[in-house]
């Protein structure tokens, strides 16, 4: 298979557009049009749906199926193409390079800043970057190598990923300043079965531990609330929204405040969660990478 006319085809099926993916290969609309029908002819498959409904067109581009499986193969080839480049690029030692970290909304906004503060005063000439999203869509990112390492709130299940644990987090429940079952302490789970309960979105590890330890605690409420984001649950919740299950670091200046108050569940043993750290499997961290990495197990 000619690779030339796979990078050009994946940068269509990319962008779902032969005009956009000629642009982000710098070459023109036909030229890209004349090499996917050359790798069709190479391969003798069709790879893009032609004669399709004006609907189905104002979607962009349409995939074969042995398109949509090209494409895979190919995001996978130059995932690796970009991971050697940027890593022979690097081993020119930590003088000067670029480091992208993946995180998710917890890890990024509480426990990140103070180890890249520290990265930073150690390798002045490293550029740093940080990708954040939910866990799902870090981890996707980390397999497309569009990231050196990645730190989550949630174990993943990725072929491409290897999870190690990093570090553990305590999860609190909390409610608003005056709710009223506040002051049963120990509070019957059952009471909160009937509350409005506010939640993160699919694909957070937030979420998914959140529903993991609400079933082991006898509680799965139907009436739920997804929020995108810790810091809007919890403003939420101070607002009287509902009540909601959180990391500490996320709430505890709320609490100390009095914005939100901590619930106390009878039964429950202190609610915690791991934090994982994920690498691209088979891929070898570069220096700076490395470097960050050493870095997570000396600082607390």
């Amino acid at each position: 298979m000619n690779l030339h006319l796979a990078r050009i085809f994946f940068h269509v099926a990319l962008h779902r557009s032969f005009s956009r993916g000629a642009e982000a290969l710098s070459i023109s609309q036909p030229a890209a049009s004349k090499a996917v029908r050359e790798l069709e002819q190479q391969l003798d498959l069709p790879l893009i749906e032609r004669g399709v409904g004006q609907g189905a067109r104002a979607r962009g581009l349409q995939l074969t199926e042995s398109g949509q499986a090209l494409f895979e193969h190919a995001r996978g080839i130059f995932a690796l193409e970009r991971a050697a480049t940027d890593d022979l690029r690097a081993r020119a030692e930590l003088r000067r390079g670029e480091l992208t970290l993946g995180a998710s909304t917890t890890v990024a906004a509480y426990w990140l800043p103070s180890y890249m503060a520290r990265f930073a005063r150690q390798h002045p000439a490293i550029q740093l970057h940080v990708v954040v999203g939910n866990t799902h869509s870090i981890a996707q990112g980390l397999a497309d190598c569009r990231m050196d390492l990645a730190l989550v709130e949630g174990n993943v299940d990725e072929p491409d990923i290897t999870a190690s644990y990093w570090r553990d987090e305590q999860l609190v429940v909390i409610g608003p300043e005056h709710y009223p079952l506040a002051a049963r302490r120990p509070l019957q789970p059952a009471l909160l079965n009937d509350e409005i309960w506010l939640v993160r979105e699919s694909g957070s590890g937030t979420r998914e531990v959140t529903q993991q330890l609400l079933k082991q605690n006898g509680l799965e409420p139907p009436h739920q609330i997804e929020i995108g984001s810790n810091e809007g649950i919890a403003r939420a919740v101070s607002g009287g929204l509902g009540i909601a299950m959180l990391p500490w670091v996320a709430v505890q200046d709320l609490v100390a405040l009095g914005r939100v108050q901590t619930l106390e569940l009878a039964g429950a043993a202190t609610l915690r969660r791991p934090l994982f750290r994920l690498e691209r499997a088979e891929r070898p961290l570069s220096p700076a990478a490395q470097a960050f990495s050493a870095l997570l197990e000396k600082l607390d």
